[in-house]
């Protein structure tokens, strides 16, 4: 084996260590917020192939099925097109010692419903102007809100994209979609910047994370609801996440980061 192949070997076992040890700490934080009878809800946004699933995979996998609920949902009804926007995602926000993980959220209506035209104008304008009361609320009656937008280049998206449709068992992740994502880039990223600096406020401020390396996107996207959580008997030694992987949009609005264009 050649030295380049055993130092990736070492840094792979070394990952997938700390990973463990994360994972860890995360049982032990949902043990402590269950019985401090405190409510979670984490979203995760981003780009088709940003790695929502995999970051959700490795951040619920070890947690309670019971009180561990996580929430992809289909595109809306006839009733849920009728309906107020936010009605078909309140029913199932967490409860006294829940978390609650959702894949995809309320910010479908930010996203690909105004790139796609599946919604009108005025729809997006009036949830863009509400998200902010509606997110408050939720903070407000005692549940902790996490707001992650997953951020991926251009390329690796289509890199991505292309390993999906060569793998049979990704079969269902497969969209029609898929093309459109690398076709009108342009207009997710206008969407994508429109809903980021609409909605980033002092209850529901946005956490962005660069995701051209899986691996390391997951791991501190685990740091990161490790730090916001503070549980008492997480490790001592569980670093903060990496703020050249993970850091606050305000950073962005200042001009010290910037997203993918």
């Amino acid at each position: 084996m050649s030295k380049s192949e055993d130092d990736k070997r070492s840094q792979k076992k070394a990952a997938e260590a700390r990973l463990e040890q994360l994972q860890i700490d995360l049982v032990d934080t949902q043990i402590w917020t269950m019985a401090n009878g405190q409510k979670v809800c984490i979203l995760l946004e981003g780009r088709d192939a940003a790695g929502k699933d995999g970051a959700i995979k490795r951040l619920t996998e070890c947690l309670s099925v019971r009180n561990t609920h996580v929430i992809a949902l289909p595109k809306p009804t006839d009733f849920d097109k009728g309906a107020w926007w936010f009605q078909r995602y309140v029913n199932r926000l967490p409860s006294t010692g829940e978390w609650v993980v959702y894949n995809r959220s309320w910010y479908n209506r930010a996203g690909v419903e105004r790139v796609m035209g599946f919604s009108t104008p005025d729809q997006q304008e009036t949830f863009i102007r509400d998200v902010p009361d509606f997110e408050s609320m939720i903070v407000r009656s005692g549940i902790t809100l996490i707001k992650l937008w997953l951020d991926i280049s251009r390329d690796e998206q289509k890199q991505r994209l292309d390993d999906r449709r060569s793998d049979p068992r990704k079969k269902l992740k497969v969209s029609d979609l898929d093309q459109v994502a690398q076709d009108r880039w342009e207009d997710y990223s206008a969407a994508r910047d429109d809903m980021l600096r609409r909605s980033h406020h002092e209850h529901g401020p946005w956490i962005c994370v660069a995701t051209d390396s899986k691996v390391k996107a997951r791991e501190h996207i685990l740091r990161h609801v490790l730090k916001v959580l503070a549980c008492p008997h997480a490790s001592e030694d569980v670093a903060a996440p990496d703020p050249a992987i993970v850091f606050s949009y305000d950073e962005v609005i200042e001009g010290r980061k910037s997203l993918r264009k």
